[in-house]
């Protein structure tokens, strides 16, 4: 079942960020655009550089309102532990949700069941706690941060701007689309 236009599923879960620890819920992710970041697990290889990626692009997606979560099924001491020996990871900025039991790779359905590791998802949350995109990557091949941006960027449009739809390769200040009898058959 596709998660697209459903609610985030309730959890409460602990997490590290800046030093320190604190709860996360599902009501975080209402009021403000979030994107959550399921990776496999702390002290890996690729997972690294797509964390240090994310905060590399952490500023602009403040700019537009965006709160960022990175979670793996480690607890939020392993965090803890990474990001105070990490090079990489010593740089990052946002929260840090550590998933043990398992309860939030599960309402995201990103769940590795037989090795209890997280598949790479990144899910773009709209301020009502719905969730507007979703990727899913095989866990040998990394994300690109920078993607992401037009992803938000063409998401915040469509909710700004009942009736119009983004086309593929859209940027900011671009053509949209309004769907119509009349565009049947002419794109």
């Amino acid at each position: 079942m596709s998660l697209i236009g459903t609610e985030v599923l309730p959890f409460k879960a602990q997490a590290f960020q800046k030093g320190k620890f604190l709860e996360v819920t599902e009501a975080n992710f209402k009021g403000q655009w979030s994107v959550v970041c399921f990776y496999p697990a702390d002290f890996t290889f690729v997972c690294p550089t797509e964390l240090e990626d994310l905060q590399n692009q952490y500023a602009t997606l403040k700019e537009l309102g965006v709160e960022v979560y990175s979670v793996s099924t480690d607890t939020h001491f392993t965090h803890k532990a990474w990001h105070s020996s990490s090079e990489a990871i010593s740089k990052v900025e946002y929260i840090m949700i550590g998933d043990p039991s398992h309860v939030i790779s599960r309402n995201f359905d990103v769940l590795i069941e037989a090795e209890g590791l997280a598949d790479r998802g990144t899910f773009i949350i709209d301020p009502d706690g719905v969730i507007q995109a979703v990727e899913i990557t095989a866990g040998g091949i990394g994300r690109d941060a920078s993607a992401l941006i037009n992803k938000i960027k063409a998401a915040q449009y469509v909710r700004n701007n009942p009736g119009e739809v983004c086309p593929a390769k859209w940027q900011e200040g671009g053509k949209t689309l309004k769907p119509s009898l009349d565009l049947v058959g002419k794109i």
